[in-house]
């Protein structure tokens, strides 16, 4: 654990004085998911996995821009079969390693596998108490992954409450980070988006649900989570978005996107984005930013919310286009 907090403390202080590299870059392994929840956009049921080779290539790219996190994403990323040697080329270069999965695939075996391969953090997202037709990632059926991370993780664990987007009772958020603090993880809180990534207005409950949970939130860089409060009212937030420079988001096919809901902006392949890039990115407004509920760009954004005013602007396509134009290339 020291060791991981003498690694943050070097991120924090480098992406302070320095605004010429990414922060944090999520990358996809795999599209492929073994669930399919409602309200994602985020999977397919047949996508291969990225070639091992291909991932430590990108991996080396990333490093050379002097990148702080890389969270492997999907899709489920566990369905990788070379996903522990990836986590080993992300710290081979000295990069933090993140991985968000939904916890079904595991076992005692598997985390010790992360454990050796050197994670630094895993998040689970849970939905519900109990499964039912918007989401099977409920606390019933993951109980038992968490007792299993509790006794065997040596990596930090995170486990994302979420309200909105069909959730049906707001208070599941609330038994579910209590039992992500009794079993000594942080909890989050989240509010889904809509298929571009903006925001969908809490309801009430959902709102004083949202304020509880905010108290449960510990302090650490990964819960930088202030712009919630604007969207649980129902408000736009004034910020500047980052994406496309101190975070990055690199698809399955290698290409570097604002984030997982603007797939298409800028697309260029990782190969060639230079620091010529991500400063241009850094000084673009993006026209979604102020409904955005995209949590992990906000709180990258955070190290730059005082300065690098941005003067160029961009207007994103609708996610549901870009779904629609990738499915007729097919």
């Amino acid at each position: 654990m020291l060791d991981r907090r003498l690694r943050e403390a070097k991120l924090l202080v480098k992406g302070a004085v320095d605004t010429d590299h990414p922060i944090m870059a999520h990358i996809i392994p795999i599209r492929r998911c073994n669930l399919s929840c409602k309200y994602c956009n985020e999977y397919d049921t047949f996508s291969k996995p990225v070639p091992l080779g291909t991932m430590l290539e990108r991996i080396e790219l990333l490093g050379k821009l002097r990148t702080g996190v890389i969270t492997l994403s999907g899709g489920e990323p566990l369905l990788h079969p070379d996903l522990d040697d990836i986590i080993r080329g992300i710290r081979k270069h000295a990069i933090l390693a993140g991985l968000i999965t939904n916890g079904y695939l595991l076992t005692a075996e598997r985390i010790q596998r992360l454990n050796r391969a050197g994670l630094d953090y895993l998040q689970i997202s849970i939905d519900n108490v109990m499964p039912d037709d918007v989401s099977k990632k409920s606390l019933k059926v993951l109980d038992k992954k968490l007792q299993l991370l509790a006794e065997n993780a040596t990596f930090h664990v995170n486990i994302n409450s979420v309200l909105g987007g069909g959730i049906r009772n707001p208070e599941d958020a609330l038994v579910v980070g209590k039992r992500a603090m009794e079993l000594g993880f942080t909890s989050t809180v989240g509010i889904i988006h809509d298929g571009d990534g903006q925001l969908r207005p809490l309801a009430a409950r959902e709102r004083e649900v949202f304020l509880e949970m905010k108290k449960f939130e510990k302090r650490h860089f990964s819960r930088l989570n202030y712009f919630q409060n604007a969207i649980a009212n129902g408000r736009p937030s004034e910020w500047r978005c980052r994406a496309g420079s101190r975070y990055l988001y690199v698809c399955e096919d290698g290409l570097v996107h604002y984030c997982s809901q603007q797939r298409g902006f800028p697309a260029k392949p990782l190969a060639e984005y230079t620091v010529a890039d991500i400063r241009r990115e850094y000084v673009t407004q993006k026209s979604c930013a102020p409904l955005c509920t995209i949590s992990c760009v906000h709180q990258i954004s955070y190290f730059d919310f005082f300065r690098g005013e941005q003067t160029l602007t961009v207007e994103p396509v609708p996610q549901q286009q870009l779904v629609s134009i990738k499915a007729a290339a097919r």
